[in-house]
């Protein structure tokens, strides 16, 4: 079975988020995608507490079969990766802009050897930075690139919409925005202009 784990804090998960799944589950025909929501991604601030974030990220996610959602409390990915014992062939999906900055993570080498790395090629990284990426990182074989048409949404600025009282329809499932509308969530703007959710980033 082909089995896809997508990190990040969904803060909240957009369409963007759904749009990635999709694509990479059809490229890499997975059988599963673990979403896995981050307790503390150890860099930043989140605007909302875990388990609200795991509730958002279920209710996005419940129109894919394939998809399961749980909680991540490691901060760093090789931790995550370490303790879940994922079968060989997994595909941990990060964003080119994330395969830039890999060879920083925490044990990059360890992270390849227990996973492959798909890339989603979004606009914006020049190609300079992923060739230098991947000269520092053993096994480029274990590298894979797909595609997915750019989604123009993110998590920051929706938290911005939501605190100017802008409307969110069409950037997030429905079922989130009703969500979001109910619990009340990013309301102030303390939080709006918060560094972008990291997709299993270190």
């Amino acid at each position: 079975m082909g089995l896809g784990v997508l990190g990040g804090a969904f803060d909240p998960p957009h369409v963007g988020h759904l749009a990635l799944a999709r694509a990479a589950i059809d490229h890499f025909g997975l059988d599963r995608l673990l979403v896995l929501v981050v307790e503390d991604p150890g860099h930043k601030r989140t605007a909302t507490p875990v388990d609200v974030r795991l509730e958002l990220t279920r209710l996005a996610f419940d129109e894919l079969p394939e998809v399961e959602v749980e909680l991540d409390r490691h901060a760093r990915t090789v931790d995550s990766l370490e303790e879940r014992r994922l079968p060989d062939g997994t595909v941990f999906l990060i964003g080119a802009d994330e395969l830039a900055d890999l060879p920083g993570w925490k044990r990059p080498e360890r992270v390849l050897e227990l996973v492959r790395i798909g890339v989603v090629m979004r606009p914006g990284v020049p190609e300079d930075r992923l060739r230098d990426a991947r000269a520092h990182l053993p096994a480029p074989d274990r590298i894979e690139y797909f595609e997915l048409e750019p989604f123009p949404v993110s998590s920051t600025a929706i938290r911005a919409r939501v605190a100017d009282g802008e409307s969110i329809d069409g950037l997030v499932p429905p079922r989130v925005a009703e969500a979001i509308a109910r619990l009340g969530l990013y309301a102030s703007a303390e939080y709006t202009g918060a560094e972008e959710e990291r997709t299993q980033t270190d």
